[in-house]
């Protein structure tokens, strides 16, 4: 029994990850507990070495806690062997980084048909979703343009598509407007309120104050412990 509500959709209870370097032991995160409602916003921000990441990760099913639970829809996350986790993560979460990581040889209509192929979804339906996602986010015509002809704010919202298009209860944003200009960055931010108003909970990590403050809700997090803002 996971003593979960229905409404919360992720659940960090007394989560630990200490790495061991050498002979030395980095504690990344100290006991964060940490709810996650279904369909909000919310935003985890701290500076570089606080353990932001590695709490991202946790959310992500990226890697394990040393000790604590992860209950993600429901499900504790530890009691799942890799193959299991990687399947529900691809079924589940959704992820937009700073570095965009598009792959180079594809096009655009590719990258984001890539998620749906690890779901062993039929060719045609993939190509149906994934120019759907693009026309949504304004990129219809740049489906058979390769990343390196995109502006980074166009790559940023190709990840975006990729990262909804199967239509995940979660999208995790790293750093989403680090490699962006002002405005390029609100724009991408006003993409994630209109995925977020059909119901798509979106967590958004950040070192930048500005950006944490457009969630409705913030976190903080330094020295591996988390505060509520």
């Amino acid at each position: 029994m996971n003593n979960t509500n229905e409404n919360e959709l992720v659940i960090l209870r007394d989560v630990w990850k200490i790495f061991s370097m050498g002979n030395t032991e980095v504690q990344a995160l100290r006991g964060v507990s940490l709810s996650i409602h279904r369909g909000e916003i919310l935003s985890i921000m701290g500076p570089s070495g606080s353990g932001k990441s590695t709490c991202m990760n946790m959310i992500g099913c990226l890697d394990r806690p040393t000790k604590g639970d992860v209950i993600i829809n429901g499900r504790n996350t530890a009691t799942m062997n890799e193959n299991e986790l990687a399947t529900f993560r691809n079924k589940t979460v959704g992820f937009v980084f700073q570095q965009y990581f598009l792959l180079p040889n594809l096009n655009v209509l590719e990258n984001v048909m890539l998620p749906l192929r690890y779901q062993k979804i039929p060719i045609e339906q993939r190509r149906e979703r994934a120019e759907e996602a693009l026309v949504r986010i304004g990129l219809a015509d740049r489906l058979t343009h390769k990343p390196n002809e995109l502006s980074g704010g166009q790559r940023q919202r190709v990840a975006i598509a990729r990262a909804t298009v199967t239509k995940p209860m979660l999208i995790l944003a790293d750093e989403p407007t680090g490699a962006l200009d002002s405005e390029t960055g609100h724009s991408v931010l006003d993409l994630f309120q209109e995925i977020n108003a059909e119901g798509t909970a979106i967590v958004i990590v950040t070192h930048d104050p500005e950006i944490g403050r457009t969630a409705p809700r913030m976190v903080k997090i330094k020295d591996g412990l988390l505060s509520e803002d």
